[in-house]
């Protein structure tokens, strides 16, 4: 049987060259490593958890209906800030006066193997109801924009998952499959808005898992196998051994509350590291229902605040400042005075550095938000002001739930 050996090498590319020069495949310190199913990693891996880890359950095995964000590939066209801007691209989309030459320059849209703008654009024009398709997604962390979600102009609209969270009250957890090696694991959201491919990484895909998931009413069958009825996203099995532990079924709400606090500790992301870089993440269970509602309490507000829908979002920390307009035209943070600059005069301030460099996913929150208003070239209104004030204080109190969340915890593994 062959030996796998590793070795890595961490530097400036001179110190790494030097290092070269004076070691050969005979010196270099090796470290003989064990890839182990399913992944066979070419790289070490602390295992020490892992058994304790695996017995958790992993989040597609507890909500099977999931399926990545959407995938415009032409996000620049069915993405807006402003609704009514938005709102005029599709009309002009839809008018044939105008040639397909035309909108190809004005919107920098080209034909795609699978996507032919003259073919679409007169299946739109024909489509009826082509107005109710206006609608929101969270296209980035606390970043909501209009959205027109019809398959004429969405390469992949993913509309058997995307279609339920525009009926009615839903939630949805937001993950990937794996995380870059050097991260820590922090890929989790949640949502009642559809998503984008990329709403928390540009690196990894996202994933969606509804809570509930609803009667296609634009497809009726007529079938046996089309249900009518509104189903939860929670697998049988999960919630058989959840009332093993328990003794009893928790409402699908409180399912939820209670993973999105375990995702957001930071013991289970430190602890488990290793193997929330691979694969989905898995949720131990307890039998400790004291343990279960408290965290679930926790996640309920961790979601209330994630969602924008928190009173504690009216408690502002931060003062807008400045003798110049909203214009985003820089972005820069001065850690004397807790700035944020958004051009050269003004600023919000009150942001403590901790907070300004919060990351969830692959973006520091506050930071991007605004630098895609700045490449958009977009001046803040007084709601986007307001908003990005409330943005603060969830990212502040995201930070204290989480310190909260790990206090609740006896201990790991969790009985």
């Amino acid at each position: 049987m062959a030996k796998i050996y590793h070795a890595d090498l961490w530097g400036s590319r001179e110190d790494k060259y030097g290092y070269l020069q004076e070691h050969d495949v005979n010196t270099v310190e090796w470290t003989e490593i064990l890839p182990n199913s399913p992944f066979y990693l070419f790289i070490p891996q602390n295992t020490d958890c892992r058994a304790e880890y695996e017995r958790g359950w992993k989040i597609t095995d507890i909500m099977p209906v999931n399926s990545t964000g959407v995938k415009t590939h032409r996000d620049h066209f069915v993405f807006d800030f402003d609704s009514s801007e938005l709102r005029k691209r599709i009309e002009k989309f839809r008018d044939l006066n105008i040639t397909d030459e035309e909108i190809s320059k004005i919107y920098e849209i080209q034909d795609t193997r699978d996507w032919k703008l003259s073919q679409k654009r007169r299946s739109l024009k024909s489509n009826q109801d082509w107005k109710k398709h206006f609608t929101q997604c969270l296209y980035r962390p606390f970043d909501w924009r209009s959205y027109y979600n019809h398959e004429d102009v969405v390469e992949l609209p993913r509309n058997e998952i995307m279609r339920n969270f525009l009926q009615g009250n839903n939630l949805g957890f937001i993950t990937s499959r794996n995380v870059e090696i050097e991260r820590i694991y922090d890929q989790v959201l949640c949502t009642s808005n559809l998503i984008d491919n990329h709403t928390l990484s540009l690196k990894e895909a996202n994933y969606v898992f509804p809570l509930y998931l609803y009667p296609d009413v634009d497809n009726p069958q007529g079938s046996l196998f089309v249900s009518d009825k509104i189903e939860t996203n929670i697998s049988q099995n999960f919630i058989n051994s959840i009332q093993e532990k328990l003794k009893y079924i928790p409402t699908p709400e409180a399912i939820f509350y209670y993973i999105y606090a375990i995702f957001h500790s930071p013991t289970y992301r430190q602890r488990y590291a290793e193997f929330l870089k691979i694969d989905f993440p898995r949720v131990p269970l307890t039998s400790n229902d004291r343990l279960f509602k408290d965290l679930g309490e926790k996640g309920q507000e961790l979601v209330d605040l994630h969602l924008m829908k928190s009173k504690k979002l009216n408690q502002l920390i931060t003062k807008v400042g400045g003798d110049g307009d909203n214009a985003v035209t820089e972005v820069t943070y001065n850690t004397t005075k807790q700035r944020v600059y958004i051009n050269k005069t003004s600023y919000f301030e009150g942001i403590a550095p901790d907070v300004w460099e919060f990351k969830i996913g692959g973006y520091q929150v506050l930071d991007k938000w605004l630098k895609d208003r700045k490449k958009a070239k977009r001046s803040l209104s007084f709601d986007d002001v307001l908003h990005y004030q409330k943005v603060v204080v969830a990212l502040k109190e995201t930070m204290q739930l989480m310190t909260e969340i790990d206090r609740i915890f006896p201990g790991f593994p969790i009985e």
